[in-house]
């Protein structure tokens, strides 16, 4: 029976130890309103717990051990206020989550710590910022560069701003959770101006990055996880490189980043997802093309199965690769009426074809169709005929749409499972494949643009 009683003892008192971590405080102008504990997972935030705030304005929240890392509270019409959630019970004063600078960490050292630096470093950046300013003109200019008193005083001004924030940070115990995340949060902050430093300068922040354990729970938990993948390549891309340089060391942190998360399936589906996104949108597609064939050759981990067919485009429909046929029927129109004249694309004679991917409820299909429609002229009398493969369902609402649409147009009306979207690995829309004449795929444009400046500069050279 005493065994019994222990372990039921054990039991609660370690389930009131995990509960028992709690945000409370008083927020005299939040009265009566919901607030709201969130947290973060990697690339993504969750709600941990809420409360409605009473009508004195107090509140109580709790939160686990699972939830250890970057918290933020919330309150509709308000700024998030960010918490540490370390284990430590917090407590909170002031008027509202909105009046953040009057607010009062009443309990919470690492809160304490975190609030502080949080309203004293926007001066300081200030401030410094200035004096960088002017310390630019005393430096150089000849009207401020004689007054070499006033030339020393910003000087010694910078570098004692400079050193009050190292201090305070070697004031915090270093193995501390704020100690970690302020450090890094500053990294973060710093990057856009380390690129006018130098490429020393460059270069060794580059390698902080390649060096970050993408799996590190600290790092997972903060909120922090996507600036530091954005950081890392935006960095490369813009260290002033030519592009075959840029591209090869974008390659070499790749490498190191899948190695790192090679062991953590979760986090590798998430990382990859998001930075072959990042990649994309930079236009950096060598480097998108490297990364998704990376993945899916080389690794041993389990891949999402929306990622892998993500990926796994540019492994099937690479350039150079033979694009699949595309075999009309009925519903196959040219000019807005009904052709019987090509069976598929097979049977276009012209020497370029261009297959556009889209949907009538893709805003950006809708942008970028009447930009084709005006271009079509020069781009067939260039050579190019155009196919608008549609991944509309209701066949009236497809005729009415393409009617006027002077070029190529096919449906089938199985949306995102039909089989030329499968054979054409498409996962978004608009998605443009510029073919030549053997289907070989030779551009894989990623806009109108894209496309009218590939004709203008490739084929009017030829």
């Amino acid at each position: 029976m005493k065994k019994y009683i222990s372990y039921f003892l054990f039991f609660f008192i370690f389930n009131s130890f995990v509960l028992s971590q709690k945000i409370s405080g008083s927020l005299y102008q939040t009265a009566n309103k919901e607030i709201i504990l969130e947290g973060f997972n990697g690339l993504n935030n969750y709600q941990i717990s809420k409360t409605i705030v009473n009508e004195k304005g107090e509140f109580e929240l709790t939160y686990s051990l699972k939830d250890s890392g970057i918290g933020y509270l919330k309150c509709e019409g308000e700024n998030p206020f960010l918490v540490i959630l370390s284990g430590e019970n917090i407590k909170i004063q002031g008027a509202a989550l909105n009046l953040s600078s009057n607010l009062n960490i009443i309990k919470g050292e690492q809160n304490k710590i975190l609030n502080q630096y949080f309203q004293e470093q926007p001066k300081r950046e200030k401030v410094l910022s200035a004096f960088n300013y002017l310390d630019k003109f005393y430096r150089s200019d000849p009207m401020f560069s004689v007054h070499r008193e006033t030339k020393e005083t910003i000087k010694n001004e910078i570098n004692r701003l400079e050193l009050e924030e190292n201090s305070y940070f070697d004031n915090i115990e270093e193995e501390s959770y704020v100690a970690w995340y302020l450090s890094y949060r500053k990294l973060l902050s710093s990057v856009s101006s380390i690129v006018d430093r130098g490429p020393d300068q460059i270069s060794q922040t580059i390698d902080v990055f390649r060096n970050q354990d993408y799996s590190d729970n600290r790092l997972y938990k903060s909120g922090l996880l996507k600036d530091a993948v954005e950081s890392h390549f935006w960095l490369i891309q813009n260290s002033g490189k030519f592009p075959d340089s840029a591209f090869v060391e974008m390659k070499f942190s790749i490498d190191l980043l899948l190695e790192g998360l090679i062991k953590n399936e979760k986090i590798l589906n998430e990382v990859t997802d998001y930075l072959f996104d990042l990649l994309e949108r930079y236009s950096l597609f060598r480097s998108s093309e490297y990364l998704a064939l990376k993945v899916l050759n080389e690794t041993s981990c389990t891949i999402d199965s929306n990622l892998a067919r993500q990926l796994e485009s540019y492994r099937a429909m690479k350039k150079g690769n033979i694009a699949p046929n595309i075999k009309f029927n009925k519903y196959s129109l040219l000019n807005g009426k009904f052709q019987t004249q090509f069976s598929g694309i097979s049977d276009f004679t012209t020497p370029y074809t261009l297959v556009v991917f889209g949907t009538s409820t893709c805003p950006k299909c809708m942008e970028d169709i009447p930009k084709i429609v005006g271009n079509y002229v020069n781009w067939r009398n260039a050579g190019i005929e155009v196919l608008y493969v549609s991944l509309d369902t209701d066949p009236i609402n497809f005729m009415s749409r393409v009617k006027d649409y002077p070029f190529f147009t096919y449906c089938d009306f199985d949306s995102w499972e039909g089989a030329v979207v499968q054979d054409y690995y498409v996962f978004g829309t608009p998605t443009y494949f510029l073919l030549d004449e053997n289907r070989k795929i030779i551009l894989k444009p990623n806009s109108v643009n894209q496309i009218d400046s590939w004709i203008k500069w490739v084929l009017k050279k030829q």
